[in-house]
């Protein structure tokens, strides 16, 4: 059984933006997903440094792709939810709806 993991929104929403993405998922589109989907503007540093910290976790798995002229000669570095990593995602999800289903109205 793999450690889990209680996720944060906003590792939950890198997640999950990888996963919408899926085998083409970038630092770039990751980005660009998570303002689509959530209105959210995402600093590139604070991107980064989620992507590493996930993938230091066994919850992300990365790649590098070939290097393109488009990027001066660097290459993509993608990124793909691990097992761990989905169900660490999972997990946080229905533990965030447990609390959030059936929330009393505010009255006031």
């Amino acid at each position: 059984m793999s450690k889990f993991y209680s996720l944060g929104e906003f590792e939950i929403i890198v997640m999950a933006a990888i996963m919408h993405i899926g085998e083409q998922a970038y630092g770039t589109l990751v980005k660009e997903e998570i303002a689509s989907r959530g209105g959210r503007q995402v600093s590139v540093g604070a991107l980064y440094s989620t992507l590493g910290r996930l993938e230091s976790k066994g919850l992300l798995t990365s790649f590098e792709g070939e290097p393109t002229k488009e990027r001066g000669g660097r290459a993509k570095r993608y990124f793909r939810v691990t097992k761990s990593g989905y169900e660490a995602l999972s997990k946080s999800i229905d533990m965030l709806q447990s609390f959030i289903t059936e929330l009393p109205r505010f009255e006031h």
